[in-house]
């Protein structure tokens, strides 16, 4: 269906490389066909949706794993629990790996219980296919010479070339890196192109940084990343604390080092299309309430975050009708009781074009913001939450005051917002919620398209890609019995289109 929207569009825009393609269009004919004739997966393959008691006795008589001694699952449950208590013996120390792997093997349960094989390749997947670690050293404007550390994580290869963010800041250690590595296996292989999954990054806070600081860094963070990654290897994208003049800096030094990087359409060059991540967030949040028969229009959104996700989305929000709220960052929030138009807008980015600027600067401009009013962002009554900051957000209790404050949703803005226990709250209070597993993709569907120019026509391409997967992923909810749970959905539909690749691919 992906590839009947694609011919209408011109060659040129569609293809970043005539290899890239090439090899898409190959890796993409090993996965079956929907139609009659033929099975689409391994639920299916074997006898019905529920699977071939044969096969379904055949794989659960296998051990799991044979460490000390032969271990064997008699459920889906069983098999998940094993997985997770694996991730923790290999990887006790890394607790964001460990909560994704405890988050996404929890959906996959009822996949494992109508066919055991598919636990087998979950074990294979868990694993990344190479991590990298490396010293990046630089100077700062005094001449000190500083160390920071860079990483990038190449997780999954079953689809295609790898792809996926880089993110700078504090926060950022190896198990942030490897939990969001995981994650993009899902994500990527919701779109539907032939990508794989990667993310990377460095533990070094560019915006306490000068531009020729963190120009410095970039050329230094390049010099070590240049030897694993290309246009047909590995297709670095921008993230957190990673914009457009970040991405200059890394294309420039990669630029200096590289022969690839002048063929085709140039790699690494986002500043084009750096409006997407938000664009695509609001689409999607569009198409959650669309399904439940609501609309964007006159919604409160309160949106967490200042960053170019949280601008775009606002802007994004207000084409949709819906009434932009907040921005934040680390000094504290501002806050417009009748909401922020295109102007107010306009004022926060060229505020937030200075890299050490803070949010709280706007009220200067405005007779009628608030800044930090009320003390906590999450007592300000909404409609709709977009946390766009910081991961882990939103846990139980900020959910539940949101929740009784009258918000009917949380769409995730950025990667991993809503902890575990904020989405069971979010579940047990009715609340509707958007995973960035599906809601953060903008990149990888652009990318895919080939799109150098994010104009009118490229966001309709990225609106129809989004109702496509924002479907797709409803309906695998609905298959799998949760309920319309869109984080279920998003993990088992993008897990089984990577898995049922692996399988023809062996141990690899």
């Amino acid at each position: 269906m992906l590839l009947r929207v694609l011919q209408k569009e011109p060659r040129h825009l569609l293809l970043r490389t005539n290899s890239v393609w090439k090899q898409r269009r190959t890796l993409a004919s090993a996965v079956p066909e929907e139609d009659n004739s033929g099975p689409k997966n391994l639920t299916t393959t074997r006898g019905g949706v529920h699977g071939n008691y044969r096969t379904t006795k055949a794989w659960r008589n296998k051990p799991l794993f044979r460490r000390q001694g032969d271990v064997r699952f008699k459920t889906g449950k069983d098999a998940a629990n094993l997985l997770i208590n694996e991730a923790k013996r290999r990887d006790a120390h890394e607790e964001a790996f460990i909560n994704s792997v405890r988050s996404s093997f929890t959906c996959l349960s009822s996949l494992f219980d109508r066919n055991p094989r598919y636990a087998f390749l979950a074990k294979q997947m868990m694993e990344p296919e190479r991590f990298l670690s490396f010293r990046v050293a630089w100077m700062d404007d005094q001449g000190i010479y500083r160390l920071s550390r860079g990483w990038r994580v190449q997780y999954n290869s079953a689809l295609g070339p790898y792809e996926g963010p880089l993110h700078f800041g504090h926060h950022v250690n190896s198990g942030v890196i490897k939990s969001l590595g995981f994650d993009s296996v899902f994500s990527n292989a919701l779109t539907g192109f032939g990508v794989g999954a990667a993310v990377g990054g460095a533990d070094i806070n560019p915006f306490d940084k000068s531009e020729a600081e963190i120009q410095r860094f970039c050329q230094s963070y390049m010099t070590e990343l240049h030897k694993y990654i290309g246009p047909d290897t590995d297709y670095p994208t921008m993230g957190m604390g990673v914009g457009e003049k970040e991405m200059g800096y890394l294309y420039g030094q990669y630029k200096r080092l590289s022969h690839n990087a002048l063929r085709g359409q140039p790699f690494l060059q986002g500043g084009k299309v750096n409006n997407v991540a938000g664009y695509c967030v609001a689409h999607f949040a569009h198409e959650i309430l669309k399904a439940k028969g609501e609309s964007l229009n006159g919604k409160r959104c309160l949106i967490t975050g200042s960053g170019k996700v949280a601008r775009s989305l606002a802007e994004k929000l207000l084409e949709y009708g819906a009434i932009p709220l907040t921005f934040s960052d680390e000094s504290g929030f501002v806050y417009e009781p009748d909401g922020l138009d295109s102007g107010s807008l306009r004022t926060i980015s060229q505020i937030k074009e200075d890299r050490a600027a803070m949010v709280g600067r706007y009220v200067i401009s405005s007779t009628t913001a608030q800044f930090n009013e009320p003390e906590n962002i999450f007592d300000i009554p909404c409609d709709l939450c977009f946390p766009c900051g910081a991961m882990s957000q939103i846990d139980e209790d900020t959910a539940t005051v949101l929740a009784d404050n009258g918000c009917m949703g949380v769409i995730e803005g950025g990667h991993s917002n809503v902890t575990e226990e904020g989405r069971k709250m979010l579940k047990r209070r009715g609340m509707l919620y958007g995973p960035h597993t599906m809601t953060m993709t903008g990149a990888t569907i652009v990318n895919g398209l080939g799109v150098s120019l994010f104009d009118k026509k490229a966001d309709d391409m990225l609106k129809s890609c989004v109702e496509r997967i924002h479907n797709e992923v409803y309906r695998t909810s609905q298959e799998f019995n949760t309920r319309g749970d869109l984080h279920a959905g998003s993990k088992i539909l993008g897990f089984m289109t990577a898995a049922d690749v692996m399988i023809t691919q062996g141990a690899v």
